[in-house]
């Protein structure tokens, strides 16, 4: 009985102590805005490893949304407005770092990681320079990771494009405006500007990269608006969110 007692006490001194740092940086809550300075058993530190000596804490905008049930760990900077769904895992804990930009999306299930982006001395590799700084993963603005979707670095996915239901992107960099259908893949190439994959289809060689077909050339497209929408959506979303926890 003495010893259930000491463990009672433990968890409510250890409650009351999450919830006086939460109150000190003027947070909401464990799923509403989040700081540097304070971490949550979803929101932690990179552990020291052979490659990275030094302890990160993600830094994630104030009006952005992660859901108690997501995770992120390590070199990770979330941008404004950025939804962060349920089960999504962004773990910069490997390659680093990761950043997800301003009114992008990050939904149900979706994994971002990459792989180690030092080499045993020290020098830098399986990395994007995107505005003269190196990131393992590099998602724009306005960008739509959606359910299942995976992103795995070295990649870099530019402003507005779609990333469909369990898409794949591996060592490759995604250009502006572009569409992944669903259950499509990109592995190793650079996707032009306004491009899409069909569902279904894995693109590894550059030339049928190239030869892929254009947006906006055809009129009927079925995704040609769907990124826009699924922006809007989110972004409301984040902001309900973030307004229920005030109350």
């Amino acid at each position: 009985m003495k010893f259930k007692k000491q463990i009672f006490t433990i968890f409510i001194l250890t409650l009351l102590m999450a919830l006086a740092a939460s109150a000190s940086a003027g947070d909401n809550g464990i799923a509403g805005k989040q700081t540097s300075m304070f971490v949550y058993p979803n929101i932690m530190k990179n552990v020291v490893t052979p490659w990275n000596s030094k302890p990160v804490a993600p830094v994630i905008d104030r009006t952005a949304y992660v859901h108690p049930y997501s995770s992120i760990i390590g070199a990770v900077k979330i941008g404004p407005n950025v939804m962060v769904s349920p089960f999504a895992s962004v773990r910069g804990d490997e390659g680093m770092p990761i950043f997800i930009g301003e009114d992008s999306n990050v939904q149900d299930g979706v994994v971002v990681h990459a792989l180690e982006t030092v080499d045993d001395k020290g020098n830098p590799k399986n990395i994007y320079v995107v505005n003269g700084k190196n990131y393992a993963v590099y998602v724009g603005k306005r960008v739509s990771l959606a359910h299942q979707s995976q992103v795995h670095g070295p990649s870099y996915v530019e402003d507005d494009t779609f990333i469909g239901m369990q898409a794949f992107v591996f060592k490759s960099h995604i250009g502006k405006g572009c569409v992944l259908e669903p259950k499509s893949a990109a592995i190793g190439v650079d996707i032009p500007d306004g491009k899409y994959i069909p569902a279904g289809v894995v693109i590894t060689k550059q030339s049928d990269a190239q030869a892929l077909g254009n947006v906006a050339d055809d009129p009927n497209y079925a995704y040609k608006t769907t990124n826009a929408a699924v922006v809007e959506v989110n972004v409301n979303l984040a902001k309900g969110y973030n307004k229920a926890a005030l109350h």
